[in-house]
């Protein structure tokens, strides 16, 4: 006899399944930011810099929840590839604040519109009324559970984008952005 579940209650494996589509989203948003010649971990990065221009490395390294040392190598190469400027701070010259340069901004926008090509596939054979279902519950449960709903936090081993980072304990950025 197969487990019947009360009538309060949703069915079992929730857990489970969000864990196998976060998997294949990641990993197909991974594939997305390759095409841009960007790493998801830089794509965060980018976005983050984007919608707050004059944000410190300090505060982007609370933000995503990682050490200073990872933003550190993360801006070092966005700034080499010239999509990010670090100018110091007038208020606190131990402080950087970023900025998109020229050539980030339209990266940018290349971002965006990779993201909203990835929700769309992501959510192709949903009803609209279904996805606006699907959006409010995991906002519901996103609030539960304390998270950022602007950055996207490793919960797993270190990924190949994160190779040659220095080792990190869990609970750290990882790399989506939100609206992907």
């Amino acid at each position: 006899m197969g487990v019947t579940p009360e009538p309060d209650r949703p069915p079992p494996r929730i857990a489970f399944l969000l864990s196998q589509l976060g998997a294949h989203v990641s990993g197909r948003f991974a594939a997305r930011c390759q095409e841009l010649g960007l790493t998801p971990s830089q794509a965060a990065v980018l976005r983050l810099v984007g919608r707050t221009p004059g944000l410190s490395q300090r505060t982007l390294a609370d933000r995503v929840g990682t050490v200073p040392s990872r933003i550190v190598t993360l801006i070092d190469g966005l700034e080499q590839r010239g999509l990010v400027a670090r100018t110091r701070s007038d208020t606190d010259r131990r402080n950087y604040q970023l900025h998109l340069t020229a050539d980030g901004e339209p990266l940018l926008a290349a971002l965006r519109h990779v993201a909203e090509a990835h929700e769309a596939e992501i959510l192709d054979g949903l009803s609209p009324e279904q996805a606006a279902h699907l959006a409010a519950a995991l906002q519901a449960l996103s609030r539960a559970h304390h998270l950022d709903p602007e950055v996207h936090h490793r919960t797993g081993p270190a990924d190949q984008d994160d190779r040659s980072a220095p080792p990190r304990g869990g609970g750290e950025e990882e790399s989506a952005l939100s609206d992907s």
